[in-house]
């Protein structure tokens, strides 16, 4: 009898204890979490922020764009224009160096002589890395026709009897051609409208 007593005892001792650690909550009475209450200002930015951070409108940025780009070509065209002048003149130099030369019928190396087909094919090939064909009528079908008024170091001029071509000749500037003439005078420089020219191309 004693022992009984003593184990209940015991068994409400244990039970008060824990109750005291997590006490009951009563479906009666619901938890009531704390309201943190967050209070925000609201700052309304100015216009001059406004346009600060979001930049033009799209009418502008548009512009902007297009100015930029157009800008860019501008400079990529007038690179492009300074390399084709440097290597015209590069092919003149390189043409320039073969005067006093001699004329060769049927001839292609202008350094043991060459006929004006001949030294055309040989300076383009080797001052330009431009090939053409052999004979001065072949060689008039190549590259783009242009008039006299658009005529630049470099181009091709070709002359005939009638509209048949038989001599061709290279623009070298200031009004001035280089070619391989006759078997007398050799390679040489002359007047561009020494004889009338019956068609000029460029091959830039």
């Amino acid at each position: 009898m004693k022992r009984s007593v003593l184990y209940a005892a015991a068994m409400m001792a244990v039970t008060g204890v824990m109750m005291w650690h997590n006490p009951m909550i009563s479906h009666a009475e619901p938890v009531q979490e704390e309201a943190v209450q967050i209070s925000e200002v609201l700052l309304v930015p100015s216009e001059e922020e406004v346009l600060a951070q979001s930049g033009p409108d799209a009418e502008i940025q548009k512009a902007l764009a297009e100015a930029k780009a157009a800008e860019e070509a501008a400079a990529q065209a007038a690179e492009e224009a300074e390399a084709e002048q440097n290597a015209r003149q590069s092919l003149v130099d390189y043409a320039l160096q073969f005067v006093g030369g001699a004329y060769k019928a049927g001839g292609s190396d202008p350094h043991t002589g060459a006929d004006c087909s001949g030294f055309v094919k040989y300076v383009m090939q080797y001052g330009a890395g431009i090939s053409m064909n052999r004979s001065s009528t072949s060689q008039s079908t190549q590259g783009q026709a242009i008039d006299a008024s658009q005529m630049q170091p470099g181009d091709l001029i070709f002359y005939g009897n009638g509209s048949r071509i038989n001599h061709v000749a290279m623009y070298i500037g200031d009004g001035q051609i280089v070619h391989a003439s006759t078997y007398k005078t050799g390679i040489k420089t002359s007047e561009w409208d020494y004889r009338d020219p019956v068609k000029i191309i460029t091959m830039f």
